[in-house]
């Protein structure tokens, strides 16, 4: 018999015999496992409750779907309140934002053929095992509906043995699907998969990097502003988490006339910030700004925005660079930003806006701005990943 003592911040439970991690538990509960590795919750929590999924046990999707949503988010905002008072930091703490479920806009499922057809879906956790997960609680129904359309394309696209991936974004007129494929595309294949497009309804189609077809432009909408991603380009999770986000950076630059977006994507923050103060975009991928530009300059009542392709890791941008800004923002991958918040540090930039989706390195790169003078008053963490262990984090930091 093991008791759970602890969880880990990816949702594995630490048992008391000081090595086992257990998967699917909560802290204090009293486990049975076998010898081949089957559990029996013994004793289970009281924040123990139903997984409102049916595929929550055969998925890789989830983690935390058998705790109240209470417990998750306490779990969730412990993990960020910890990684900051590691590096000595004790701001106060909003509370915490969680996106509903069903409402996963975007999603990189895997095919694959079978006997009686194709099926599509998630591995299984560490395997190579694919679920199909038709009732999925995270995706929108708009995703959901387009099932059959990427079960169509897997037939043609995969072989009798291989899998392919399904990169599939929920657009104002039908799905925008990018197909990672070793198949080659022939003419007549292109000529079926433009069919099958239209006759699913997508907006667009993707083969590897080659388009297909665009039947409708696959819009997102920015504030208001509306752009074209290229294929496969970086959003956030949710419209609801994106939207929680957006407020807060509001919030942060309030007042700055002159704003630097940087690690900008496609505009996210960008545009809608455009509506009132002139901004700065620098991302390294020219795409994403081509998109950004193109959404820009069919805007309406917009501010003068002006892009940068730039290698921000490689090539941040230097304080005499910074000096015509008033505020930035920042919203770097999972590995963070640290050479560009080292120049931030010692700009005269008076404001900085800090969106993060992990901890450590949010952490890590708030103490080098706290270190430099900057105040750190607050933290708001966006749960969008809902039942996963990721979040987003975004923070204020203002000179002193």
């Amino acid at each position: 018999m093991l008791t759970i003592e602890s969880l880990t911040h990816l949702g594995m439970g630490r048992a008391s015999d000081g090595q086992s991690l257990l998967p699917r538990v909560l802290p204090g509960e009293e486990v049975d496992v076998a010898q081949d590795g089957t559990m029996r919750i013994v004793t289970p929590s009281v924040d123990r409750v139903a997984a409102p999924c049916r595929h929550f046990k055969s998925c890789g999707g989830c983690a935390m779907q058998h705790a109240t949503d209470a417990f998750v988010a306490d779990w969730k905002q412990d993990i960020v309140v910890k990684a900051v008072q590691a590096r000595g930091i004790s701001p106060e703490f909003r509370n915490i934002v969680t996106s509903p479920p069903k409402s996963r806009r975007r999603a990189k499922l895997s095919g694959r053929r079978t006997k009686k057809g194709a099926m599509v879906g998630f591995h299984t956790r560490a395997s190579d095992t694919l679920v199909q997960v038709p009732d999925c609680q995270l995706l929108t129904p708009a995703l959901i509906a387009s099932f059959p359309a990427l079960e169509a394309l897997t037939l043609l696209a995969c072989s009798r043995k291989g899998e392919i991936d399904l990169t599939v974004t929920e657009a104002a007129l039908g799905a925008d699907v990018l197909i990672a494929t070793d198949k080659e595309l022939t003419p007549p294949l292109r000529v079926e998969l433009a069919a099958l497009a239209n006759q699913h309804g997508l907006s667009r189609l993707v083969w590897n990097d080659e388009p297909v077809v665009t039947i409708n432009p696959p819009t997102q909408d920015f504030g208001g502003t509306f752009v074209v991603p290229p294929p496969g380009a970086f959003l956030q999770a949710t419209k609801h988490g994106e939207a929680a986000l957006m407020s807060a950076v509001e919030e942060i630059t309030t007042g700055a006339g002159r704003i630097i977006d940087l690690f900008a994507g496609c505009g996210t923050f960008t545009l809608p910030l455009a509506r009132r103060a002139e901004v700065h975009a620098v991302e390294g991928e020219a795409a994403m700004l081509d998109a950004l530009d193109r959404g820009w300059r069919e805007g309406h009542e917009l501010r003068r925005v002006t892009t940068e392709t730039r290698d921000l890791f490689r090539r941040p941008l230097e304080p005499d660079e910074l000096r015509h800004f008033e505020a930035a923002v920042i919203d770097p991958p999972r590995a963070g930003a640290e050479a560009q918040i080292d120049t931030l540090a010692v700009s005269d930039i008076k404001t900085i806006a800090m969106v993060s989706c992990n901890p450590v390195t949010f952490a890590r790169d708030a103490k080098t701005l706290v270190e430099a003078g900057f105040a750190m008053p607050w933290v708001q963490v966006v749960d969008q990943f809902r039942w996963s262990p990721h979040v987003e984090i975004v923070a204020p930091f203002t000179r002193k």
